[in-house]
């Protein structure tokens, strides 16, 4: 999901790119073109910034990259969390539901950014142990979901993973599988959860 920009204008009329334009601008590359592709001058020129910029706000690219993957965990995780809990009502069906939704909206190029960091995670330890939290934080309130909605104890981690690994799988296709028919697989999956409120649509 997109955000706007934090870039300012300076008195001297040269714009300033804030901290998290330089992550955002991380991500759209990782993205696109892969890690190997994150370099400060490839960085400096889509932003049209000089390098200087980016060593105001990083520590080198070591540092960069500790702060690149902590806005991905909470940009892509934490913040649909957040959101989902914000605006999925009540009952813990709701938020799933709402969580669903959430996910098939967005039309951020997410599907991308997810392959694009696995691979990484292939490669690098950190961005494996990164990718890893990531996983276990997901499928871990998912299982919360269905567990406070009243699933039995021994069906909500079977149930959070199988939720999860649609998501995951459906990005592994070439192309991807469209919103519309991959929320038919979720209706599908959902029956399996607790119906306190009807299986939504």
């Amino acid at each position: 999901m997109g955000r706007k920009s934090g870039q300012v204008t300076s008195r001297a009329g040269r714009r300033v790119a804030s901290k998290r334009d330089w992550l955002e601008e991380g991500l759209r590359v990782l993205s696109e073109d892969g890690a190997p592709a994150l370099t400060v001058d490839r960085l400096a020129a889509r932003l049209k910034l000089t390098k200087g910029s980016f060593y105001h706000h990083f520590k080198g690219m070591t540092g960069y990259k500790s702060d690149l993957l902590a806005y991905y965990e909470a940009e892509h995780t934490g913040r649909y969390i957040a959101d989902a809990e914000r605006g999925g009502g009540r009952t813990p069906l709701g938020r799933l539901l709402h969580l669903r939704d959430l996910v098939l909206a967005d039309k951020g190029g997410s599907d991308r950014l997810e392959i694009a960091m696995r691979a990484w995670a292939s490669q690098d330890d950190e961005v494996r142990a990164l990718q890893q939290r990531v996983d276990e934080l997901r499928v871990g309130y998912l299982r919360e979901l269905v567990s406070d909605a009243g699933g039995a104890d021994e069906d909500a981690t079977p149930l959070a993973r199988l939720l999860y690994l649609l998501l995951v799988g459906s990005r592994q296709l070439v192309p991807p599988l469209p919103a519309e028919e991959l929320r038919e697989v979720y209706t599908l999956a959902l029956r399996l959860a607790p119906q306190e409120e009807g299986p939504g649509t």
